[in-house]
């Protein structure tokens, strides 16, 4: 057993989010300098876009595979080197990109450093929260957003004054080894081992469901992974095709609507660090409300007859998905054991990051169908289908990690609600020693 006494608090949180923020700083920088990687690679927007599908060939092998060396070789360690592989995996696309072959070759470099670093940090936010008891994954991705939101425009700034690519990523390796260098000095060098549980709580997980070969809950964390994938790729979609709506169905011009995507990314942000302090007992909830939001979000937006009601639109979506992934990880985090914790959040993210990579793709679709305000239409629907999922989901999971009802005195015991439930799950499924547990003060 490992104790952590001289462990602050605030540095393991920090320690989270510095590694997110490490983490927007690259793929802010990437999203800026993609029309100069286009330019130097001199390549057509078609050999552009198939070039691109390249990070998500390699992000999914890295993702499902990084659980196994983190669950192998420590949170502590997998998210520090993967941060500076994926920072200098953009560096070599800038110093080696000549054409189109050495640009999918760059670009899957990238997928596969990036997915290994999706899964680590999320893990290391994980570990964090459960050992600081309080919310940190949600704060962690805010912290994301923001970053993406200051380095693309810093990336910007440093275009116009006359920088290349090459230093624009210098800069990027730069920030993700000062970031891997804290993590490794905050962060424990163990992770602390399972405590020895009593006979009572060993007859509490006696029916839990899980794969026997790992360990792992793996139908319960699918399900939960399919409202991940909505949750994606109703973000994606907004960040990938706002610009375009605002220019084409807005006639905005190109440098108003090139503020869309950052704009949605500061919604997300601010919504993120805003409701950092909500708690685990209120997770359906929070994820019902923001699947809401993120349909009427969508739907005002696809209605827009102008640009202010258009911000409004894009604003409201951001809010609502702002929430969903945060909380449907935090979800998972919480009811898996300390040992498989890397399998599980890879397991999930790897199923999230389909959604990701096909919400752009859908809206692709609808739009060459019927156009581009019938595909922010239809982003609302998804995520209407997504506000009906979340409840029924979440109760088949329930079922599946704990499927007898627990014994309650009925006359101390009102019926509970659905996050009461998921409480009293996390609490049993996932027990911890009282000694690890941080309270809110402490942060």
């Amino acid at each position: 057993m490992v104790y952590f006494s001289s462990q602050s608090p605030r540095r393991l949180a920090w320690a989270s989010y510095s590694s997110f923020a490490a983490f927007g700083v690259f793929w802010g920088t990437w999203g800026a300098s993609i029309p100069r990687i286009r330019s130097q690679a001199d390549i057509s927007d078609g050999q552009l876009g198939t070039a691109l599908l390249f990070i998500g060939a390699g992000a999914l092998p890295a993702m499902l595979l990084t659980g196994r060396i983190i669950d192998r070789f420590g949170v502590r360690i997998t998210a520090a080197v993967t941060l500076i592989l994926l920072g200098a995996s953009g560096l070599i696309v800038a110093l080696t990109t000549t054409g189109f072959v050495s640009l999918c070759f760059g670009l899957l470099l990238v997928g596969a450093t990036s997915g290994a670093a999706d899964v680590a940090i999320n893990s290391a936010a994980g570990s964090a929260e459960k050992l600081a008891a309080t919310p940190v994954i949600t704060r962690s991705h805010g912290m994301f957003s923001a970053f993406v939101v200051v380095s693309s425009l810093v990336t910007g700034l440093s275009t116009a004054l006359g920088a290349g690519t090459t230093f624009s990523f210098v800069l990027v390796v730069a920030t993700s080894t000062i970031a891997s260098g804290y993590l490794l000095s905050a962060l424990p060098a163990e992770m602390p081992s399972a405590p020895r549980r009593t006979s009572a709580q060993k007859d509490d997980l006696r029916h839990v469901r899980t794969d026997p070969a790992s360990g792992v809950p793996v139908a319960a964390i699918l399900l939960i992974g399919i409202l991940g994938a909505l949750a994606f790729a109703g973000e994606n979609a907004h960040q990938s095709w706002a610009a375009v709506f605002f220019e084409d169905e807005l006639s905005t011009g190109a440098a108003l609507g090139s503020t869309a995507p950052a704009a949605f990314a500061a919604v997300v942000a601010i919504t993120r660090f805003s409701t950092g302090e909500l708690q685990p007992a209120h997770a359906t909830r929070t994820l019902v409300l923001g699947a809401a939001a993120a349909s009427v979000g969508a739907t005002i937006l696809a209605a827009a007859p102008n640009v202010i009601v258009a911000v409004i639109g894009l604003a409201v979506a951001a809010a609502g998905t702002a929430v969903l992934y945060p909380t449907l990880l935090g979800i998972v985090s919480r009811s898996t054991e300390d040992a498989t914790r890397g399998q599980a959040t890879s397991l999930l993210t790897t199923i999230s990051y389909l959604g990701f990579l096909l919400g752009p793709v859908y809206v692709g679709l609808w739009s060459e169908a019927a156009g581009l305000r019938a595909a922010m239409a239809a982003i609302a629907a998804l995520c209407a289908v997504l506000l009906v999922l979340t409840p029924i989901l979440l109760r088949f999971r329930r079922k599946l990690i704990d499927p007898t009802p627990p014994v309650v005195n009925a006359a101390h015991h009102p019926k509970k609600d659905d996050d009461a439930r998921e409480h009293d799950l996390a609490e049993r499924t996932s027990p911890m020693d009282k000694h690890h547990r941080l309270t809110d003060r402490d942060l």
